[in-house]
């Protein structure tokens, strides 16, 4: 196996070749983040890829994350790491009942988490993410009834961030976020009293309840780089650790272990691998490809999300 600097170079040498450009999440592994142009939450990635100019998009997060670049650059070419890399709330919603749910209630609107396919957001009226989830339901008018899929925490915490009634939510969870269990959460409070907790909207009510700060993983970022606070105790997925420690370093950051694990890491975005990031740009592959039809659908609720300030 090569050395990883040199697998690094490669990489960067391949990027400049290909004029492309490389995505990274806040969830890949650090020497993955060390090779990105850019490292952000799913929104920040998005706009990024909106306004990309090059040639290659390698998106190094998971496949939906990579589809979305691709609704916006239907003309370039996007690649990801490992075509395996998938989302438990992907899987939780297929889009044949979202359909289905669209003929039988045409009078509602379908607000749905960019954690979906490429197929359930062509049958969606908008899109949002964690970060700008409360903002997109406010944005519909209040009397219109709402469906929001798929992830039933976020969206049980946009309901009460918004107090919206008329507000039907999707049953799927998190792999991660969803098995957090609040007794562990107050077991690291006692042992870390000092610690600020701040925690992803994607996790269940009795954790974010014990939460003093609840947001998308780039907020989770910006607002322990703000606070006074020297420790946190950190409820989201552990590859965000990286992130913290480069833009806080004389910070404690600590993490809780799910139940799924014993540990808080996602096994999708783990998939990915320097040489599996090497060979995606070398080879072009896997590569999105998609119906122009499909993304033409799937890009005007993409467009709505980003155009709400």
């Amino acid at each position: 196996m090569l050395a990883t600097a040199t697998i690094a170079e490669e990489i960067q040498d391949l990027k400049t070749q290909r004029r492309a450009i490389l995505l990274a999440h806040h969830y890949q592994e650090p020497e993955i983040q060390e090779q990105a142009d850019v490292v952000g939450d799913s929104l920040e990635l998005a706009r990024i890829a909106r306004n990309f100019e090059g040639d290659v998009i390698s998106f190094a997060g998971v496949w939906f994350m990579a589809e979305t670049a691709k609704a916006l650059n239907p003309h370039r070419t996007v690649v990801a790491p490992d075509r395996d890399a998938s989302c438990s709330l992907v899987d939780s919603c297929p889009v044949e009942p979202v359909r289905e749910f669209r003929r039988a209630h045409p009078d509602y609107a379908i607000v749905s988490y960019i954690n979906t396919s490429i197929e359930v957001k062509a049958e969606s009226d908008i899109l949002c993410t964690s970060r700008n989830a409360v903002k997109i339901v406010n944005s519909i008018p209040r009397g219109q009834p709402v469906l929001f899929l798929p992830d039933r925490n976020l969206g049980n915490y946009v309901q009460r961030q918004t107090g919206r009634e008329n507000m039907k939510i999707w049953q799927g969870t998190c792999i991660v976020h969803a098995t957090f269990p609040a007794r562990r959460l107050i077991e690291a409070k006692m042992e870390h009293p000092h610690a600020k907790v701040v925690a992803h909207p994607e996790c269940p009510e009795s954790v974010l309840a014990l939460a003093d700060f609840v947001g998308s993983t780039s907020a989770i970022i910006d607002w322990c780089d703000a606070s006074n606070a020297a420790e946190f105790i950190v409820m989201t997925e552990s590859g965000i650790r990286y992130s913290l420690e480069r833009i806080s370093p004389a910070r404690r950051f600590y993490f809780v272990a799910n139940e799924n694990c014993n540990c808080s890491e996602c096994p999708y975005m783990k998939l990915n691998t320097l040489e599996k990031l090497r060979d995606s740009l070398l080879y072009l592959r896997p590569r999105v490809e998609l119906p122009k039809e499909l993304m033409e659908r799937a890009l005007a609720p993409l467009e709505r999300m980003l155009a709400v300030n």
